[in-house]
């Protein structure tokens, strides 16, 4: 079984056309969306079209609750909160009702899909500390969880009580440890490098691997930028910050 792991893709088409032609190259039996499917960018509509297109396991990023009136937007930041407010009015009747049905948590297979933790996932909390870990790691019940939110790509273990962390493109599952993964993202990527992210986990081989792709980033800069959304969501993307 082979899974093709996504997300934070944030109304980026350009990115996410780049990463779906990758992504069938590697002959996935399923694909997970581990959230934020919009927000940001300029083609929320057109990118859940094509998420939705390979029926795939989603689960509910904080945006996505944010655009559809789940999730209160005043803790978000002024560039954030304005994109919200430019995505809620792309949104018809079927999209909202798409997203509100969306889930907080996959489990299933062995795997946890989530997009910030298995800790109590409607507080969108990030994994940053030893102290989040473990809280991550004592709620799982499978021997792998993959995760977004941060946008940085990078897994976490815990091993005799020792947290590890790596940021290592291949993570070995199924060595009696639980293992979480962030993917990082496939819209807007923070980790320095601007090149869209995604994750293959192949089961039998209990291997997992992070992946970047190239995208047209002008683009899709050029996009923000025309339909008035805030300047700096259109540079950051440029230098993956």
């Amino acid at each position: 079984m082979r899974y093709a792991i996504f997300g934070d893709v944030h109304a980026n088409l350009e990115a996410l056309e780049a990463v779906l032609d990758k992504m069938s190259r590697d002959k996935p039996d399923k694909y997970i969306c581990i959230g934020d499917l919009i927000g940001y960018g300029a083609n929320p509509c057109e990118c859940i079209d094509k998420i939705r297109a390979l029926n795939p396991i989603v689960v509910a990023g904080n945006h996505d609750y944010a655009a559809v009136g789940l999730l209160n937007i005043d803790f978000f930041n002024s560039y954030a909160f304005k994109a919200i407010e430019w995505t809620r009015l792309q949104l018809n009747a079927q999209y909202i009702k798409f997203l509100q049905q969306t889930k907080l948590l996959y489990k299933g297979d062995n795997i946890t899909a989530v997009h910030s933790s298995p800790y109590s996932p409607e507080m969108f909390e990030y994994i940053e500390n030893n102290f989040d870990v473990q809280l991550a790691l004592n709620e799982m019940k499978t021997s792998v969880c993959f995760v977004g939110h941060s946008h940085i790509p990078m897994s976490f273990s815990m091993t005799r009580g020792v947290v590890s962390f790596s940021s290592e493109p291949y993570v070995q599952v199924g060595k009696g440890n639980k293992v979480i993964i962030n993917v990082g993202s496939v819209g807007q990527p923070r980790d320095e490098n601007p090149n869209a992210s995604y994750a293959i986990y192949e089961v039998e081989e209990g291997m997992v691997w992070i992946k970047r792709v190239e995208y047209d980033i002008e683009k899709a800069a050029r996009k923000i930028i025309d339909a008035g959304l805030p300047d700096v969501l259109a540079e950051r993307i440029k230098y993956g910050r």
